[in-house]
């Protein structure tokens, strides 16, 4: 396993923990203990990776973590609270990112090679992790985000979206990375990403 696979498989753990660690901290703030009582208000790696999602990582470098379990009926304005904290979770992406382009554009010439790689590494991974978890199809955080602006006469229909699209969000995931990638010689999702990627790093090292 060389150096850079290394790496990677590390910021993944490490993005995905401060992901769903951040989720825990923000519903359990907003009034919400079920996380916190799940123990999920951790940076323990252990309490947050799912076991197809570590399976995935491997397989395809793109994983997820075990749900945050969220009750709504504790929050204040559940529609709002549940909003926010599925916004939690890439929200601490983007800032760790941010935090991390500090270093690497102002003291790039002080850091030794292999922790530049590994910074950088970690950096590339919160960005995409923040791109891909907005995407609205569930059960990715942007599809709760967006349930905010759906109108009341449409929720019910929503919610059955939510329910039932995970599946065939997952069937596209992988059709499109070993078959698409194959057929098209590109991955639609991946293209996609390379864009937002490319767009928001352009924007955090112009403002850092």
């Amino acid at each position: 396993m060389n150096l850079e696979l290394v790496f990677l498989i590390v910021a993944l753990v490490i993005v995905i923990t401060v992901h769903e660690c951040a989720h825990a901290w923000v519903a359990n703030y907003l009034g919400d203990p079920t996380a916190k009582l799940a123990g999920r208000v951790s940076l323990n790696p252990l309490k947050h990776l799912d076991l197809m999602g570590t399976i995935m990582l491997f397989l395809i470098h793109i994983g997820w973590g075990k749900p945050v379990p969220v009750n709504p009926g504790y929050f204040r304005k559940p529609k709002r609270d549940n909003a926010l904290t599925a916004l939690a979770g890439p929200a601490s992406n983007l800032i760790l990112a941010l935090i991390l382009a500090l270093p690497l554009k102002y003291l790039y010439a002080y850091i030794p090679p292999n922790l530049e790689l590994f910074l950088a590494t970690v950096l590339d991974v919160s960005i995409l992790l923040f791109a891909f978890n907005m995407l609205p199809f569930p059960p990715l955080d942007g599809s709760k985000i967006i349930e905010i602006f759906i109108p009341r006469k449409y929720e019910l229909a929503y919610k059955r979206y939510l329910q039932s699209g995970v599946t065939y969000f997952v069937v596209f995931v992988l059709f499109d990375q070993f078959v698409l990638a194959r057929v098209l010689g590109f991955s639609i999702l991946s293209q996609f990403m390379g864009i937002i990627y490319t767009f928001i790093k352009s924007i955090i090292f112009l403002g850092s």
